[in-house]
């Protein structure tokens, strides 16, 4: 293990309830350069259409980061010792403003992209997954594995407007940002507005999953296809936490009942090991609806989930340059 590789504070040294909270307990670092992966926050649900409250999610889920510790249990990755990982502060967001916004966002990760970090963010609702993605994506599109109970890919809301929480993967998709037939979405579900609602990503070759497909075959075997979906290109890995069942992430803007468990959700992004991961986010934690704070432990978790696949895939990148 490097010396020069930030470490997380330990709870054996100062109690989780201690110091002040960062993503995994990490230290701040502001100088993207300093970082080959960026833990960032993205305090904003202006994409909104039902719940809001996402905005909170970052703040949360850094709290409850304090409980994840250097090593996971069962692949024995530290991911501290394979690069430099840090708690990279918040995007700066304009609440009254969602262009505004999302030019601000885009510019954040435009920078840490420019500086070599792979970003790993706590959101904020799902519309942030696209300037993250306008930033890491532009000079060449990414394949995308998507967990959700809904596609995204919906045209506009409201009379025209083209900019939700609903639309974020259409958009990257038209931007050119990803290639649509390396992209998988699991665990889709719900009523939907109207019968053709999916007709669009079906049309440019999105692999939807819907739940009922996912229990007939189970987590081995649709990794297996997502895997062979995304090849060995770059990959962006976008975790919406309504895609668990609402009992175990109630905390969230549009939940769904029927969907996969925490449990499940750990063993599919494990089998992501090998891939080569360029970033990822966790989003629609909702903290306003969850008071015992159990969706923000959900979202933490599965960041350091993430992190636990990433960080092997940066190393290897690093290694090969």
């Amino acid at each position: 293990m490097s010396n020069n590789y930030p470490q997380p504070l330990s709870g054996m040294v100062v109690p989780r309830f201690g110091e002040v909270a960062t993503f995994m307990r990490l230290p701040i670092e502001r100088d993207p350069a300093r970082l080959d992966i960026a833990l960032v926050g993205v305090p904003w649900d202006g994409g909104t259409t039902f719940r809001p409250g996402a905005r909170h999610g970052p703040r949360e889920m850094r709290n409850m980061s304090t409980l994840m510790r250097r090593v996971h249990h069962a692949s024995l990755v530290s991911p501290y010792e394979l690069c430099r990982v840090g708690d990279h502060g918040d995007t700066p967001v304009n609440p009254i403003d969602l262009h505004d916004s999302l030019k601000r966002i885009e510019g954040f990760f435009a920078r840490l992209h420019q500086a070599g970090a792979a970003p790993l963010s706590a959101g904020g609702d799902h519309l942030v997954t696209l300037p993250i993605l306008r930033a890491i994506a532009r000079e060449r599109p990414v394949g995308v594995i998507h967990f959700d109970a809904h596609s995204d890919t919906s045209d506009a809301y409201f009379d025209g407007q083209k900019y939700t929480h609903g639309t974020p993967f259409r958009r990257a998709i038209e931007e050119g940002l990803i290639e649509p037939r390396r992209m998988i979405q699991i665990g889709v579900r719900g009523s939907i507005y109207e019968r053709g609602e999916k007709d669009w990503a079906n049309s440019v070759g999105i692999r939807i999953v819907h739940i009922e497909e996912y229990f007939r075959r189970g987590a081995e075997a649709v990794i297996a296809e997502a895997r062979e979906i995304v090849g060995g290109g770059p990959t962006y890995v976008s975790f919406d936490v309504d895609g668990l069942d609402p009992v175990y992430a109630p905390g969230t803007g549009t939940p769904e009942i029927g969907g996969f468990s925490t449990a499940e959700a750990q063993r599919m992004i494990r089998l992501l090991d090998g891939l080569d991961l360029v970033g990822g986010d966790v989003v629609e934690v909702a903290p306003p609806f969850d008071p015992s704070g159990n969706t923000a432990l959900v979202g933490a978790t599965l960041m350091f989930e993430i992190l636990c696949v990433l960080a092997p895939a940066v190393a290897r990148r690093k290694n090969l340059s």
